[in-house]
């Protein structure tokens, strides 16, 4: 299919909730604004909404200026919910109302970055494969935990589309005018933006264990990878030195001389990280995110997080 044959304007809203991430929505619009202006026509229009009806600030600070919720009838094709920043502030149960009678309508709900968050609050997410930022991956598993989203760039389902965020939204972008208008026209698109090389779908969110921790012995990577999988019940020394296929005593000194640290000390600062997302990204208490990152009491959590981070966690919590 080419633009020409494509008569009728595609309607689509982007639901806007404040601190949303700006990068993530800039990548999500600025290829339907290209395509309107390559195709030499109005192929795409485009609406912002909140959930008060005016401007919202972005990460930013930028503002940009929205109307109220859609009601019903609207006529959109698709209706994306950006937000970024922490899930605690997206308690909005009026969005939540207004995308599951968008649902109902026909109309295909995406999330951008964190707003999978408020389509799995709205339950428009249960039996359907999505994705989400890496970032708010943690607080969505605990606030659902019959959820489970992938680690991709974006996930196309049907009526549902999710996207990871961040430039994720230009290769989602390319798809869907690939779907609508062929692979030559979106091509076109893309190369507009320099955006040479597309991304696919279940490509990671985030580089790989070797990149992030600047090793690259087999053993001590299988020991990190699963470290980051058993956050909430961590494993004893003896067997991850079997996963690695070494002595005990070899595997510390891996850990001595590719990351100038002992297990114990990196296998904490693993647990201590995903709590400290915890505690930006979801409402569980202190004792909770202690037991959800394997410590033994909270009282022993929160000496810890103390000495690595400064302070307390519940001080933390209150930025």
């Amino acid at each position: 299919m080419t633009p020409a044959d494509s008569k009728s304007v595609q309607k689509i809203g982007f639901l806007l909730v404040p601190g949303f991430a700006l990068m993530s929505y800039a990548s999500a619009i600025e290829p339907l604004r290209a395509a309107n202006l390559i195709a030499g026509r109005e192929l795409y229009r485009l609406s912002m909404f909140s959930s008060h009806g005016t401007s919202v600030p972005s990460s930013s600070g930028a503002v940009v200026p929205a109307a109220p919720l859609p009601s019903r009838g609207t006529g959109l094709d698709m209706v994306f919910v950006c937000a970024g920043g922490s899930p605690r502030d997206w308690h909005h149960p009026t969005v939540h109302a207004c995308l599951r009678q968008l649902a109902r309508e026909g109309v295909r709900i995406g999330g951008i970055s964190g707003g999978p968050y408020l389509l799995a609050a709205a339950g428009l997410l249960a039996g359907r494969d999505f994705t989400i930022h890496w970032e708010h991956a943690p607080a969505l598993l605990e606030a659902f935990p019959d959820l489970t989203p992938r680690q991709a760039r974006f996930v196309i389902d049907g009526n549902r589309i999710t996207c990871g965020g961040g430039i994720a939204p230009l290769d989602m972008m390319h798809a869907l005018i690939a779907e609508r208008t062929g692979a030559d026209f979106a091509r076109r698109v893309s190369d507009w933006y320099l955006h040479t090389e597309i991304g696919e779908p279940a490509a990671p969110q985030r580089a790989s264990l070797a990149e992030r921790y600047g090793v690259h012995h087999p053993g001590l990577l299988s020991v990190l990878a699963k470290m980051e999988e058993t956050i909430e019940m961590p494993l004893d020394r003896t067997t991850m030195a079997r996963i690695a296929g070494v002595t005990a005593r070899h595997l510390d000194r891996l850990f001595a001389a590719h990351l100038e640290t002992t297990f114990l000390e990196q296998y904490r600062r693993i647990r201590l990280q995903h709590a400290l997302r915890l505690l930006r990204q979801s409402p569980l208490s202190i004792s909770e995110i202690a037991v959800a990152t394997g410590f033994s009491s909270a009282g022993h959590f929160s000496r810890l997080f103390r000495e690595a981070y400064g302070r307390a966690p519940r001080d933390m919590r209150r930025d």
